[in-house]
């Protein structure tokens, strides 16, 4: 995937998240209960392996980032794992990593910074450069550059699930804004992997 550029041609931002039906968020790079048949299934395995293959940074939130931490490592060498979970735990761990914490001190992951700054000031300069995508993994970093417009594209798995509490996609007064459906495919779950591009 790739081909729609950000800022003045720069670098694409792309956020992915899983989302329920009702709204509700989590991070790409891990699995909670209501999300973990879904990330099984070949059409989101094949839909994630889709957005890393473009991207050459990740941008992470602390919690996203400590969960995808003790989860993948183990799984880029584990010869049992699924092929495309083991590619995803490789660039995971290959991969420029920015991690946003104003408690962490050491990242404690290969190619891994910590910074205490706004998502919103590294995803500005980071769309100004040449290179590859920018995948922003995780509900916490991806609402937050929603909230300001600074995204260029929206990777949405909508899982068939309704929880009824947990941080949501958009907040209750979102700025108007119109995307543009650029890739879709079902999963044998049910789940709906949606590709949205901003249109600007």
């Amino acid at each position: 995937m790739g081909g729609v550029p950000g800022a003045g041609g720069g670098r694409t931002l792309v956020g992915s998240v899983l989302a329920t039906l009702d709204g509700r968020v989590a991070g790409a790079s891990d699995a909670p209960d209501w999300a973990a048949p879904h990330l099984r299934d070949d059409a989101v395995r094949e839909h994630r392996e889709r957005l890393h293959a473009a991207a050459t940074t990740a941008l992470l939130g602390e919690d996203d980032f400590v969960r995808a931490r003790g989860a993948w490592p183990p799984v880029a060498g584990d010869a049992a794992a699924d092929a495309r979970d083991r590619a995803f735990a490789g660039w995971l761990d290959d991969v420029e990593k920015i991690v946003f914490s104003a408690t962490m001190t050491e990242a404690g992951w290969a190619n891994s910074w910590v910074l205490e700054v706004d998502p919103f000031q590294v995803a500005s300069h980071l769309r100004r450069q040449r290179g590859g995508d920018v995948l922003v993994l995780g509900g916490s970093v991806v609402t937050r550059l929603l909230a300001v417009d600074a995204l260029d594209r929206l990777a949405v798995v909508w899982c068939p699930e309704v929880l009824g509490d947990g941080p949501r996609l958009f907040d209750d007064d979102p700025s108007p804004a119109r995307w543009t459906l650029t890739g879709s495919t079902v999963s044998g779950t049910g789940a709906h992997c949606a590709v949205y591009d901003r249109a600007r």
